[in-house]
C-alpha cells in the first residue's frame, strides 16, 4: 500500500515521509471509562502531558486508572506527516511515535508521579522497538507542554539513567522532544482495552523486565 520500507528502525527524511491530508481524522467521543472529553477545552488548571511507551493501547490504561487524571486519549505524535492514519504510522514513513495524551489536576497528581509510572512501566532501553512490537512509533519518549515539564522530565531521565549504570547496563534511549505535532488516532483506538479486555497488553512493567525503579 505504501511502498517497502526496509529500516522501520530508522526515522524518515522529509523527502521520504508520506504526505498525509489537510484534514483531521473523526473522533468526537467521551472517554469510555472516564466520560471526559478528549479534546480541549478543559477544566481551568489543568495540564496536559505527553508520553511513548511503545502499543498505546496499554500505555492509555495506565494512565486512565490514576486517581487525578482527567482524561486521556491516544493519538500520533513527533514525526513528520499531517494527519496520519494507523496503517501509515505502521508502515515506519511518517515518523510519528504512538503516543498517549494525559490530562491532569497538577494538585492532586504531579507530572512526577506520572514519570515515575512511565519510567517503570516500559523498557525505556530498547530504541526503535518496545519487546516484540518493532519500529520508529514504539520508541520511549516523553513529550513536555512546558519549561518545568522540561526540566523534571530530564532529571528523572539522568536519575533513571544513573540507576541503570549502578547495574552495568546501557542508559535509556529515551527522547525528549518538546516542539511537536499531535494528532489524535482513530475512535477505535481510544480507551481500546477498556472495550476490549482480552486485547493484546504486554506487561514491560519492572517486574517483567527486571530494570530499576525510579530513584525517589
Amino acid at each position: 500500500m505504501f511502498g517497502s520500507r526496509k529500516n522501520k528502525l530508522k526515522l524518515p527524511t522529509e523527502e521520504d515521509a508520506l504526505p498525509g491530508r489537510a484534514t483531521p481524522l473523526k473522533v468526537e467521543v467521551l472517554h469510555a471509562v472516564l466520560q471526559t472529553e478528549l479534546k480541549p477545552p478543559y477544566p481551568a488548571g489543568t495540564e496536559t502531558a505527553y508520553f511513548g511507551m511503545g502499543c498505546f493501547w496499554g500505555a492509555e490504561k495506565l494512565f486512565w486508572n490514576v486517581p487525578g487524571v482527567h482524561t486521556t486519549a491516544v493519538g500520533y505524535g513527533a514525526g513528520l506527516t499531517p494527519n496520519p492514519t494507523y496503517e501509515e504510522v505502521c508502515s515506519g514513513l511518517t515518523g510519528h511515535n504512538e503516543l498517549v495524551k494525559v490530562v491532569f489536576h497538577p494538585h492532586q497528581i504531579s507530572f512526577q508521579r506520572l514519570l515515575k509510572i512511565f519510567w517503570e512501566n516500559h523498557n525505556p532501553c530498547e530504541g526503535m522497538r518496545q519487546g516484540n512490537d518493532v519500529g520508529t512509533q514504539y520508541r520511549s519518549g516523553i513529550y513536555p507542554t512546558s519549561p518545568e515539564q522540561r526540566a523534571e522530565a530530564e532529571a528523572t531521565q539522568a536519575a533513571y539513567n544513573r540507576a541503570l549504570t549502578e547495574r552495568g547496563l546501557e542508559p535509556s534511549t529515551t527522547e525528549i522532544v518538546d516542539r511537536f505535532d499531535f494528532y489524535y488516532a482513530e475512535e477505535y483506538h481510544q480507551q481500546y482495552l477498556a472495550k476490549n479486555p482480552a486485547g493484546y497488553c504486554p506487561n514491560h512493567g519492572c517486574d517483567a523486565t527486571g530494570l530499576p525503579r525510579l530513584p525517589d
